[in-house]
């Protein structure tokens, strides 16, 4: 599949994605979410953005820069059934070779846009449980990435990547119990130094078919989205009415990082002859 067909594909479906919500927010209002317990988040006003009770959702900026994960999750999806067809190319590294993990991981971008999107429009409890969960989905879904890049010779027989998948399954479904009881800003900062090591380790391993500044983005932009989100939080530079939102760009940056890490374990470095 050529990369234009990839865009195009991945654009489209994104943009039926965007008329659906679009329609939806202008037809229905914040009745859909009565019964639902208001989130802590909405309760301390956590994020900059204004709240528009009213509206189905009430914080649209924050809702719709969520598009960008299911950007990215359609795209990750074709390369993971683009590499169902290249088992027979010997260039390809351990992760092409386990399409099913690559499809795991654009279903976990899929689920992190509806999950952190139904989070900001409702403002409910059970939506910002939704999107811790999706996130931790995304985080482990590339650690585990990692760790086979790192710790796979060879191509797995199609009953153990099935494994796999199923044990990372129930490990995000875990994640989910487990979020109650120890705090974000431990696990995820963990999680994002695990990946920051099987990043390094991988490096060392394969220097010459890794793209470094691939792995450095990714994590630059993680740091930046940090900031910014911590900015957000603390309400500087915050203007409620504004189009342009802090945690938004989180969304943005975050989701592209995620991106760029994939892409740093897939991708092998090819030589131009000359």
């Amino acid at each position: 599949m050529k990369n234009n067909l990839l865009l195009k594909n991945s654009l489209l479906g994104t943009g039926i994605v965007f008329g659906i919500a679009l329609a939806l927010d202008n037809t229905l209002d914040s009745r859909v979410w009565e019964g639902l317990v208001v989130s802590k988040s909405a309760l301390t006003v956590e994020y900059c953005e204004f709240n528009h009770p009213e509206r189905l959702f009430h914080q649209p900026v924050n809702t719709y820069s969520n598009l960008i994960y299911f950007f990215y999750g359609l795209v990750v999806a074709q390369l993971g059934l683009k590499d169902r067809k290249g088992f027979s190319n010997p260039k390809v590294n351990t992760v092409q070779k386990f399409p099913l993990l690559t499809m795991l991981l654009a279903a976990n971008f899929i689920y992190l846009s509806f999950g952190s999107g139904f989070f900001h429009s409702s403002l409910t409890w059970i939506g910002q449980r939704i999107d811790m969960n999706a996130t931790y989905g995304l985080t482990l879904s590339l650690i585990c990435i990692g760790l086979v890049q790192v710790l796979v010779k060879k191509e797995l027989s199609s009953r153990v990547q099935l494994g796999i998948v199923g044990f990372l399954l129930l490990l995000i479904a875990f994640f989910m119990p487990l979020a109650l009881q120890i705090s974000s800003s431990i696990l995820l900062p963990s999680l994002f130094l695990i990946l920051l090591a099987l990043g390094s380790i991988n490096y060392f391993q394969y220097p010459s078919q890794r793209i470094p500044l691939l792995g450095l983005l990714s994590f630059a932009l993680l740091a930046i989205a940090i900031q910014i989100r911590t900015m957000d939080v603390a309400k500087i530079n915050c203007d409620p009415m504004s189009i342009w939102q802090g945690h938004a760009l989180w969304h943005f940056l975050t989701a592209t990082s995620s991106l760029c890490m994939y892409l740093y374990f897939r991708r092998i470095k090819t030589y131009v002859k000359r």
